[in-house]
C-alpha cells in the first residue's frame, strides 16, 4: 500500500515541526505550510490523503481554509487542531465537513493525534472502496454495458433510461437468458437507490412452503426448524431494489399477500403480529405471458397490473443479429481478463457461424460458447473450430428453413451440410471433418463424389 501523504498547516512553526515528528515516526510521509494560503498552492501542486490544520491562524484561518477546500479537494480527509476553549469552533468545522478535531498543546497527548489520524485514513479507505465498488457496479450495469446496436434494444435501453429514477414498479419480460436481470440491475444502479442494497429471489428456486418466510421472514418458533429470527427479502431490501425473479412461480395463495405488500408498503413476518412498514422498489421478471396466465386462473389479476406499471420486453437474440458481434468482443474481452488469455478477436468464418446459428438460449447461451472458446483456443482468434459442432448443425436452418427442405434427399441434405460447414470455416478442410465427426479421409472422398473438389480448390484460390 503506498504512503499516505500528510499537510499540516499551522502558523506556530514549534507545532508544525513537533506534530512532524509525530507523525513521521508512524511511517507518515509529511509536508508543512505556515498559513491557509501556502496550504492552498501546495494542494494546487500535489495529492494528499490527509490535511491536519490549525483553527486559530492570522489572515486565513482554519475554519475558512476548510470552506475552500471541501468543495474542490472533497476526497481530501480534514483534521482540525484547537485548543481548549475552541471547541465550539471544532464542532463547526466538523459540520462544514472536518472528519475530527484534536486538541494541541498541553491539551493531548501525541498517542491522541495518532489514533485519530489512523481512524481518519481508515475511514478514507473505506470510503474509497466503497466508491470504487459502486463506479464498478456502475460500468458493470450502467447503460453502455446493456449492448446491443439494433432498434430493439436501443428502445429498451431509452426506457430503462427514462424510468430509472423513478420508483415505478417493473415488469422486465422476455425468454430466459435474454439479461431480464441485467436490465433489474441497471434500474438499480442508474437511479437514487443504487447506494442501498439490491436484493434478488428466484421465486422459481424454492419450494412453496418456504417462499412466505423468505419473501417476509419469520419470528423464532413460527414453524417446524425456525430457532431463531430471520429478516425476509422485503426487510433486507429496505431503501433499495427487490427483484422478484420469475414472479409467475409464485403460489396463488401467496400472490395476494404480494399484492397488499405493492399496496401499503408493510408486512408481517411469518408467526407475528408486528407490522413492518419498508420503502423498497420492486422489479419482477417473467418468460412467461403474465396475461395469460391471467386468463388461465394462474395469476391475480389485481397483481399482474400493480406490477406491469411499466412493461420493459426483451427480444430474443435470434431478433437481433447485428448484435452478435458487439456482444462476442465483450464477452471475449472479459473471460480474457478471468483466464489471463490474449485473444484479439474472432475470424470472419467463425462469426458468420455465430451468425447464422438461431440461439434457443439467447444471450446466456452465447456467453457460454464463447467462455468456452476463450479457454479451449490457442488464439490469438477464435475460430469456428473452437465452438461445439452444434453450432454448425444448428446454424443450418431454423426449423422453418428446416421444413422447407423437406423432399430433398438425404444424400442432398449431407451434401449441403459438408458444404455450408466447410464455408463456415473458412475451408479448412481437418477443421470442417472434426465438426462433422467424420475422418478427413473421408470428408476428401465426399468431396469427390459431389464433384465439387475442382470448384472448391478454385474458390480457396480466388479467396487467398
Amino acid at each position: 500500500m503506498a504512503t499516505k501523504r500528510i499537510l499540516v498547516v499551522d502558523d506556530d512553526s514549534y507545532v508544525r515541526s513537533g506534530t512532524e515528528e509525530i507523525l513521521l515516526r508512524k511511517g507518515y510521509e509529511v509536508e508543512t505550510s505556515g498559513s491557509a494560503s501556502a496550504a492552498l498552492q501546495a494542494l494546487e501542486g500535489a495529492e494528499y490523503d490527509l490535511m491536519l490544520s490549525d483553527i486559530k491562524m492570522p489572515g486565513m484561518s482554519g475554519l475558512e481554509l476548510l470552506e475552500k477546500v471541501v468543495p474542490r479537494w472533497p476526497e481530501l480527509t480534514v483534521v482540525l487542531m484547537t485548543a481548549y476553549g475552541a471547541i465550539d469552533d471544532a464542532v463547526r468545522a466538523m459540520r462544514i465537513g472536518a472528519y475530527n478535531y484534536v486538541l494541541k498543546g498541553d491539551g493531548s497527548a501525541p498517542e491522541e493525534m495518532e489514533i485519530v489520524v489512523e481512524q481518519a485514513l481508515k475511514v478514507q479507505d473505506t470510503e474509497r472502496e466503497n466508491r470504487r465498488l459502486r463506479s464498478e457496479l456502475s460500468s458493470r450495469y450502467g447503460y453502455g454495458s446493456m449492448i446491443g446496436k439494433s432498434p430493439a434494444m436501443v428502445q429498451v435501453f431509452d426506457l430503462v433510461r427514462t424510468v430509472a429514477d423513478s420508483r415505478a414498479t417493473v415488469l422486465v419480460t422476455g425468454e430466459s437468458g435474454t439479461g431480464k436481470e441485467l436490465v433489474a440491475r441497471a434500474l438499480h444502479y442508474n437511479s437514487p437507490r443504487a447506494g442501498g442494497p439490491f436484493i434478488r429471489l428466484n421465486c422459481a428456486a424454492l419450494p412453496r412452503d418456504l417462499m412466505e418466510s423468505e419473501l417476509f421472514g419469520h419470528e423464532k418458533g413460527a414453524f417446524s426448524g425456525a430457532i431463531r429470527q430471520t429478516r425476509g427479502r422485503f426487510e433486507m431490501a429496505h431503501g433499495g431494489t427487490l427483484l422478484l425473479d420469475e414472479i409467475s412461480e409464485i403460489d396463488p395463495a401467496l400472490q395476494a399477500k404480494l399484492l397488499r405488500v405493492l399496496q401499503e408498503r408493510e408486512f408481517e413476518r411469518v408467526g407475528s403480529s408486528e407490522t413492518i412498514e419498508v420503502d423498497v422498489r420492486i422489479v419482477a421478471t417473467t418468460n412467461r405471458d403474465l396475461a395469460r396466465e391471467v386468463e388461465e386462473g394462474n395469476f391475480r389479476e389485481d397483481l399482474y397490473y400493480r406490477l406491469n406499471v411499466i412493461e420493459i420486453g426483451l427480444p430474443p437474440l435470434r431478433q437481433r443479429p447485428e448484435d452478435v458481434p458487439a456482444l462476442v468482443q465483450s464477452f471475449i474481452e472479459r473471460f480474457n481478463k478471468e483466464n489471463d488469455k490474449g485473444i484479439e478477436g474472432l475470424e470472419e468464418a467463425a462469426l458468420e457461424l455465430l451468425g447464422r446459428y438461431h440461439w434457443p438460449g439467447n444471450v446466456r447461451e452465447l456467453e457460454n460458447y464463447v467462455e468456452r472458446a476463450v479457454v479451449v483456443s490457442p488464439g490469438p482468434r477464435l475460430t469456428a473450430a473452437d465452438f461445439p459442432r452444434k453450432l454448425v448443425e444448428g446454424s443450418n436452418g431454423s426449423p422453418g428453413e428446416l421444413a422447407s427442405q423437406v423432399g430433398l434427399t438425404v444424400h442432398e441434405m449431407e451434401r449441403r451440410l459438408i458444404m455450408s460447414t466447410l464455408e463456415a470455416l473458412g475451408g479448412k478442410r481437418t477443421e470442417a471433418a472434426a465438426q462433422l465427426g467424420i475422418s478427413t479421409r473421408t470428408l476428401r472422398n465426399k468431396l469427390h463424389e459431389y464433384g465439387a473438389m475442382n470448384a472448391f480448390k478454385q474458390e480457396a484460390a480466388a479467396a487467398s
